[in-house]
């Protein structure tokens, strides 16, 4: 078995739609399940809906047509026949859309989130396996919430492996599965997010249960660079990685591959491989066990929208072991992600990002026992296997607030 990942940017118009089946049929697609993630920007345009729900714009019905006519003209472009069939589908998914806005009780925004953006995934999943379905690609289309099982934290959830293995080994593995990425079911059979670009970690979760042979994510790019192109120029493919190394890029950062996905891989030794849907004939990056940094250069990841932080005691009191575990279960209790730490005997910094909303909650809390100071809007910069050339490229970019290093790596706080 197979498993292959294609994301927004693979699906965002017909053409591209197209293109997919472009790749099913080079690289073959028996016993082989498909994870797609929401068409293009879909996500970000259904988080609108999200937000005008929830703050009561007066834009919401606006918002919800600009998702209902961008999916509505890919079908017109894709579809000569069926168009009747693949049109009653889309408007039932809107219509289960509505009811939920219609009747939800919940004033809880990650609730009301993941039961709204969930329908990014399965519009195009619906309209995809039509479509192959006409072309003569016969697949199976599965609703991912009867497979994966979570949780109740919204928009971050942990999968319940024990009730998803035994879910997903139901399947008949003969069959071409199509499914969507990103989502999972809680135990009241309430959506669930596994977190934002979660899709990655989805093909991985399903490759695991199935013993599958390996996993490719198509992408946009030639496979897993050593820098983002957008903010370095001249970034240069890596041939090959280790399950660790990838494991450590993602963790710090790097987008190409959600931070989750490697580890199920590594535990069942399926390599994973990361190509250009464009380019069929490149190999990309190959990530597998033991596997050396090839070419062995230094790796450069950028967080935006980062928060630097600086605490010290009331009284210049020693930052002490008691002082940092309050604060950890502060930010903790406010789910803000820590990408740096540095302390000292009298203060204690801390790099944040604040995707949930709760930096202003956090320091309501955190300023009634300690001093604090922060900078919002920095750049972290980490580089892996960093040379001093390679510091001195990223120095070069603005102002260094904080500077940390340990073996082959560095990170900057940056403005």
């Amino acid at each position: 078995m197979k498993v292959f990942k294609f994301g927004g940017a693979s699906v965002k118009d017909a053409e591209s739609v197209k293109n997919v089946v472009r790749v099913l049929k080079h690289e073959g697609f028996e016993d082989t399940l498909i994870v797609i993630s929401a068409m293009g920007k879909m996500t970000n345009a259904i988080e609108k809906i999200v937000d005008a729900y929830y703050y009561k714009t007066n834009n919401l019905a606006a918002q919800i047509e600009f998702v209902r006519n961008f999916h509505i003209e890919i079908i017109d472009n894709l579809f000569e026949n069926k168009k009747n069939v693949i049109l009653f589908d889309l408007e039932q998914l809107f219509g289960q859309l509505s009811g939920f806005l219609a009747t939800n009780k919940s004033t809880d925004y990650n609730f009301i989130y993941d039961q709204v953006v969930g329908f990014g995934e399965l519009l195009s999943t619906k309209i995809i396996s039509i479509y192959l379905n006409e072309i003569g690609i016969n697949n199976s289309w599965i609703d991912v919430r009867d497979y994966i099982k979570t949780d109740i934290n919204y928009r971050n959830a942990t999968v319940n492996w024990e009730e998803t293995t035994i879910n997903i080994n139901a399947l008949n593995t003969n069959n071409l599965f199509l499914t969507q990425g990103f989502l999972g079911s809680n135990s009241k059979n309430k959506t669930t997010t596994l977190g934002r670009e979660g899709s990655d970690y989805t093909a991985a979760i399903f490759a695991y249960c199935l013993n599958a042979e390996s996993v490719t994510i198509w992408k946009d790019v030639a496979g897993v660079l050593n820098a983002d192109p957008r903010y370095f120029e001249d970034a240069k493919l890596l041939e090959q990685i280790s399950y660790s190394e990838a494991i450590e890029m993602a963790f710090f950062g790097a987008s190409v591959i959600h931070p989750k996905t490697i580890k199920p891989l590594e535990n069942k030794n399926i390599p994973l491989y990361v190509r250009s849907f464009y380019n069929l004939d490149l190999k990309g990056t190959t990530v597998g066990k033991n596997l050396n940094l090839l070419p062995e250069i230094p790796c450069y990841i950028l967080k935006k929208e980062q928060i630097l932080v600086s605490i010290s005691a009331l009284d210049f009191s020693f930052m002490v072991e008691h002082n940092l575990s309050d604060i950890f279960k502060t930010l903790h209790d406010n789910k803000l992600k820590v990408n740096l730490i540095q302390n000292s005997a009298l203060s204690f910094s801390v790099c944040i990002e604040d995707k949930f909303n709760n930096f202003e909650t956090f320091l309501s809390k955190i300023k009634l026992k300690y001093n604090i100071s922060f900078v919002n809007n920095v750049l972290l910069y980490t580089i892996r296997h960093a040379t001093q050339n390679a510091i001195d490229l990223v120095e070069e970019k603005g102002v260094v607030l904080l500077k940390q290093t340990t073996k082959g790596t560095v990170q900057l706080v940056m403005q």
